[in-house]
C-alpha cells in the first residue's frame, strides 16, 4: 500500500480544519481522534479553548512523556488565539513532535490569517468544512450522506429532506442514518414523506408547490400551518418566488429532454419534470401576476406592512388563481 501523504493522513502532524460549520468541525476531530485510537487505544486526547491554550502551555502539551504515549491536541477558535501563542505555534510548526496531531479549528477569513498561512506553509493536511448556506450545497450533503452509508436515495428524496429537515446539518445527517438503519432498498419521496409528514408540510416549499399547482386551499392550509411550526416568513416568499420563477423559465424555454433543459436552465432533469407538471394552466400573463404578488408579500414581510400573515395569504391565493389563468382565458 502506498504511503499516505500528509494532506491524506489523519495523523498528519498538523491538522487545520477551516470553516464554521459545526457537523464538519466535529467531525474532522473525531476522524483525528478515532485514527489516533486505532494506532493507539490509550491515546491522551486534549480539547481546549484559546483561553487555555496560553503561552508555554503547548510546550507542556507536546513535550516527550516516560511512556511515549500519543496524544492528540485540538485548540477550537484558533483564529482568537492571541499573538505570543500564535508565535508559539508557528516554531511548533517548523519541528512538531512525534506522537501528536495537532488538530486546529479556524473559522477561516482574515482574522488569525498569518497562523492558516504558517500551517499550510509547513505543509498541514486541511480539511474544508465551509458553511452551507445555499440550497443545493445541502442537497450534495444528502446525496454525500447517502453514498458514504453505502445506500441509494432518489433524488426526489433527497431534495425532500431537505425540503422537510431545513438547513441544520446535524439534523440532515441524523434524518439520513435513521432512514438508511429502517428502510431496506431504494430511499424514495414516499418514504421521506411518512417519516417526516409533519416537517415536510410545514415546509416553505410545500407552500409553493400547492401555490403553482393552483390549489389554493392546501397551500393556504400549508401556510398556516408553516408559520404555526416557526418557519421564517422570508423563507415562505423565497420558495414562492422560486416556484413561480421556475415556471417562468420553463415556459419560455424551449421544448427539448429534460437533461437538455436542465442545462439550459440550470435546475436539476427531476425538477423539469415537475415544473412541467406544475405549469398546466399558466400564462404569461399569469406568471407576471404572480411575480407581482410575491414582490408585494416580500416587502410585507420585510416592514413594508403590518400584517405579514395577510401578506403571504394574499400572494398565495394570487399565485393559485393565477395558475389557473389559461382556463379562465
Amino acid at each position: 500500500m502506498a504511503k499516505k501523504t500528509a494532506n491524506e493522513d489523519p495523523l498528519a502532524p498538523v491538522t487545520l480544519a477551516v470553516g464554521q460549520e459545526d457537523l464538519l468541525l466535529d467531525r474532522a476531530v473525531r476522524e483525528v481522534v478515532a485514527a489516533a485510537r486505532s494506532a493507539d487505544a490509550d491515546t491522551d486526547v486534549r480539547d481546549l479553548t484559546p483561553e487555555q491554550l496560553q503561552p508555554g502551555t503547548l510546550a507542556e502539551l507536546t513535550s516527550p512523556s516516560l511512556f511515549a504515549e500519543r496524544k492528540v491536541v485540538v485548540v477550537r477558535n484558533a483564529q482568537d488565539l492571541p499573538a505570543d501563542t500564535i508565535k508559539e505555534l508557528k516554531g511548533y510548526f517548523s519541528s512538531p513532535a512525534e506522537e501528536i496531531t495537532l488538530v486546529l479549528l479556524h473559522a477561516g477569513g482574515a482574522k488569525g490569517k498569518g497562523l492558516l498561512d504558517a500551517a499550510r506553509k509547513a505543509g498541514a493536511r486541511e480539511v474544508a468544512c465551509p458553511k452551507m448556506t445555499k440550497p443545493a450545497d445541502r442537497l450534495a450533503f444528502v446525496r454525500g450522506e447517502f453514498r458514504t452509508l453505502g445506500r441509494s436515495a432518489t433524488p426526489e428524496a433527497c431534495q425532500a429532506l431537505v425540503d422537510a429537515i431545513g438547513s441544520d446539518l446535524r439534523e440532515l445527517a441524523s434524518a439520513v442514518a435513521q432512514l438508511t438503519a429502517d428502510v431496506e432498498g431504494t430511499i424514495d419521496e414516499a418514504v421521506v414523506g411518512r417519516y417526516y409528514t409533519g416537517r415536510a408540510e410545514a415546509s416553505s416549499f410545500t407552500v409553493a408547490d400547492r401555490a403553482v399547482e393552483g390549489r389554493a386551499a392546501e397551500a393556504l392550509e400549508a401556510l398556516r400551518w408553516s408559520l404555526a411550526t416557526g418557519v421564517a416568513p422570508v423563507m415562505i416568499t423565497s420558495a414562492l418566488a422560486q416556484g413561480v420563477r421556475a415556471i417562468g423559465k420553463l415556459s419560455s424555454a424551449r421544448g427539448g429532454r429534460p437533461a437538455d433543459l436542465a442545462r439550459e436552465l440550470g435546475m436539476p432533469p427531476w425538477k423539469i419534470d415537475r415544473v412541467r407538471q406544475q405549469m398546466r394552466g399558466w400564462t404569461p400573463e399569469g406568471v407576471a401576476v404572480a411575480l407581482r404578488a410575491v414582490a408585494e408579500a416580500d416587502a410585507g414581510v420585510k416592514g413594508g406592512g403590518d400584517d405579514p400573515e395577510y401578506a403571504l395569504e394574499k400572494a398565495v391565493v394570487t399565485i393559485a388563481r393565477a395558475a389557473r389563468s389559461r382556463g379562465r382565458g
